[in-house]
């Protein structure tokens, strides 16, 4: 569950949760409604994105303080924040933290990521036991991956997580045809890799059905999603979660509690 992101503004979006209360009160209810994993961008007093590390620390206590959810911080945080500040989300301690396997153009901007920071990225992950999440924008980020744990092994906890990140203007398309070839090149990948798809936009529930019956997992959110029909605005995060719970349900895939979810990760408790 991805609930704030970096592009939608608060006076735009007048339901996104962007205090510290906020967030913790939208993790509660989405965890009731059966998430497992917050990924986790902050915003500061005048509601604009920050990789504040005492921010990001508050938010991380909080969420184990008050929820059982895997709390997953972003290490891609805005695309206009330095190198620097992206790998010193690291030192806030999450359980989980993204790790991008790629340059993407970011509908006007460019999301920069060098083939160097990536491997920064995944070995201070391992060597401090946070498990990563491989963000894929596009087809070729697979072979990346591919070629990071070939070159530099495996992450903390031994498996491998990746999530389709489908319909960002300059990335994949957000159809079931991608979401297919995406799964055909993970079979380069080590056995038992796991994936989770996420649809941008009008995007949603294309890219949730195809990964429902591709066998993937579900990431939905209001940090990709604003919209819950043709003219109707989200009302909350647990609104969207809600309705992919339901689908995972008559999929006879039903949500997994964040202990199970721990244990397929290779998070400890």
């Amino acid at each position: 569950m991805a609930p704030t992101g970096a592009e939608s503004s608060k006076a735009d979006v007048p339901a996104l949760p962007v205090t510290l209360d906020e967030l913790v009160t939208t993790g509660k209810e989405c965890q009731a409604v059966g998430a497992s994993i917050i990924h986790v961008h902050l915003r500061d007093d005048d509601a604009r994105p920050t990789l504040d590390l005492g921010r990001l620390k508050d938010a991380v206590a909080a969420l184990r303080a008050e929820t059982d959810l895997i709390v997953q911080l972003s290490s891609g945080g805005a695309v206009t924040d330095p190198e620097s500040d992206r790998l010193r989300v690291l030192d806030a301690g999450p359980d989980m933290a993204s790790c991008t396997m790629g340059t993407v153009n970011f509908g006007d901007d460019v999301f920069l990521n060098r083939w160097s920071f990536i491997v920064e990225l995944h070995t201070r992950m391992r060597d401090r036991g946070i498990v990563p999440e491989y963000e894929i924008f596009d087809l070729g980020q697979l072979t990346t991956l591919r070629r990071l744990l070939d070159k530099h092994g495996l992450p903390a906890g031994g498996h491998v997580h990746l999530d389709l990140v489908m319909g960002v203007p300059g990335g994949m398309p957000a159809t079931a045809e991608a979401l297919v070839a995406c799964v055909q090149a993970m079979r380069d990948l080590p056995s038992g890799t796991t994936f989770s798809a996420t649809g941008i936009g009008r995007g949603t529930l294309p890219v949730l059905l195809a990964s429902l019956s591709a066998g993937g997992h579900l990431r939905v959110g209001m940090e990709d999603t604003v919209t819950y029909a043709k003219g109707a605005p989200v009302e909350s995060n647990a609104q969207l979660v809600a309705r992919a719970s339901a689908f995972a349900r008559l999929a006879q895939r039903p949500p997994m509690t964040p202990s199970d979810a721990r244990a397929l990760l290779g998070i400890p408790a």
